[in-house]
């Protein structure tokens, strides 16, 4: 039998033999017989095609957000990372999930692997431009992220836990920076709804208020994403205490460095003492070919998923990622 472990391991190996293959050698380059090709493949072992294309390639932030005024509605572009990562690895599982409103969700603990799988999905798109003159742009967007007992053969390898994130945004483009900041890129502010789709004990679900303010540097980008929730009654809310474990703010930071992708994302709940809680996130994507990356992820803290959201635990995960951020 296939054990877990094995399957970080095989990930690694085949990262590493997808990426081996991903640059020609000047072997490679000299046996091309066409002209073209040849020259096309040396300026690629050079880093001339991508130095090249780095600087007819708008921003980061302008790409994603379409800053630069673009009127298409309706095109459907990359928002959060979309990945899968076969390896998902947590020292701590959660058996017994709880919550105030709640309580327990069995007093059976569920029979859990400390490793799954875990895949994401995530696009946004402009449903309308230009709402304020030349300004203005309302985006809509979706996320949804799951945790597969794929290895768990005994117990009909179930999806443990998957949360559905839709949400609007209001984003304003602040062409001459914001105070004298010329990186600052946007503004925005949305609504957010965020819910496992669950029902009884399972089920945790948040609505909230988000604002935005992004900076950008070179291949630096800096996301300051401060949030409010809409406080819900106390028979209907199922976690009334989910943003003193989630945050009620983040800090995103992203670097670009030569096709790889690093990003920090860390989130806390803004209180002390009992109420100090947060979460630190890192991902690194890197190149194996034009269009598929290596992703490593590494988190800390509470509330990876909502379902253990006040579960502290640090995990690890080895796979593909076909977008990052923005």
């Amino acid at each position: 039998m296939i054990r877990p472990a094995q399957i970080g391991l095989a990930c690694a190996a085949l990262l590493t033999a997808v990426g081996s293959q991903a640059e020609p050698s000047l072997t490679d380059c000299a046996a091309i017989d066409a002209d073209a090709a040849r020259l096309a493949c040396y300026d690629r072992l050079s880093g001339r095609a991508e130095r090249r294309a780095a600087e007819s390639r708008p921003s980061l932030l302008t790409e994603s957000w379409e800053l630069d005024g673009n009127p298409a509605l309706f095109h459907l572009r990359h928002y959060k990372p979309v990945y899968l990562l076969p390896y998902f690895h947590a020292d701590k599982t959660n058996p017994t999930p709880t919550s105030p409103t709640r309580g327990l969700t069995s007093a059976n603990p569920a029979q859990i692997d400390n490793t799954e799988a875990k895949f994401q999905l995530s696009f946004k798109t402009k449903i309308l431009t230009d709402i304020f003159g030349s300004n203005g742009d309302l985006w809509g967007a979706y996320t949804q992220s799951s945790r597969w007992q794929v290895y768990n053969r005994d117990h009909s390898r179930p999806f443990r836990e998957t949360n559905y994130e839709p949400e609007a945004m209001f984003v304003w483009r602040t062409k001459e920076g914001i105070l004298g900041v010329k990186a600052a890129r946007y503004l925005a502010l949305g609504i957010n709804h965020q819910s496992n789709g669950q029902g009884g004990a399972l089920s945790r679900s948040w609505n909230r208020i988000t604002g935005a303010i992004a900076f950008e540097s070179g291949q630096w980008t800096l996301t300051l994403r401060p949030w409010w929730r809409v406080e819900e009654s106390g028979s209907d809310d199922d976690n009334p205490d989910l943003a003193d474990y989630a945050g009620r703010g983040e800090i995103l930071v992203t670097r670009v460095i030569d096709g790889h992708v690093l990003s920090l994302e860390a989130r806390h709940s803004l209180h002390l003492g009992s109420r100090n809680h947060g979460s630190l996130r890192a991902d690194w994507a890197f190149p194996l070919n034009d269009r598929l990356k290596g992703h490593v992820q590494l988190f800390n803290g509470y509330a990876e998923n909502l379902i253990d959201y006040n579960h502290r635990a640090t995990y690890l995960g080895v796979g593909f990622s076909l977008v990052e951020w923005h």
